[in-house]
């Protein structure tokens, strides 16, 4: 039987974040879509609630993208997501119920794959001599964290009341708990 317990544990981590992502953007104010931070000094503007939200969908495309380049054989429909805008201003309703379906994907890219799996390396377009799939998974799930920390931040400027069980999910019990 193929050793599956590293795998199991990103696997959780990645899922966990992604839930609470979702449930990060149902607490955004729909009427906020436009808001965005005000920038000190003369950098790029901050984005906007909306695309920020939207961006989250690039952070979950990501695992699609690697699972696929690890497993093109088995994940084939991955493919098809491509053809999904990421990046754009989006609902908080279609935000989360394109993060649910991103999820079932990453869920099953997941379970094709096995501890040593890990190891294996993949080109990218950051590294193209090919890094370990367990690094390119760990990247999109800083990626992702980071992005969800932002959105959380934007949140608490916004007068949001979120807390820290909104941003993870704790140990014990919880009437917030996910399901």
């Amino acid at each position: 039987m193929p050793r599956r317990a590293l795998v199991a544990g990103i696997a959780a981590k990645t899922l966990e974040s992604i839930e609470r992502a979702e449930h990060l953007i149902a607490l955004a104010p729909v009427d906020a879509m436009e808001w965005r931070p005000a920038a000190a000094g003369k950098g790029a503007a901050a984005a906007n609630l909306g695309h920020l939200i939207g961006h989250l969908l690039d952070c979950a495309a990501g695992f699609c993208a690697a699972l696929h380049a690890a497993f093109p054989a088995q994940l084939g429909d991955f493919a098809e997501l491509r053809s999904l805008q990421v990046n754009h201003s989006c609902s908080p309703e279609e935000a989360r119920t394109r993060l649910h379906s991103y999820a079932g994907h990453i869920r099953r890219g997941f379970d094709t794959c096995t501890d040593e799996d890990l190891s294996r390396r993949l080109p990218t377009v950051f590294v193209p001599e090919g890094e370990a799939l367990l690094s390119v998974l760990l990247g999109n799930l800083e990626h992702l964290l980071n992005h969800k920390y932002q959105l959380f931040f934007y949140l608490k400027l916004l007068g949001v009341p979120v807390g820290t069980p909104d941003l993870y999910r704790l140990a014990g019990p919880s009437q917030d708990r996910p399901r």
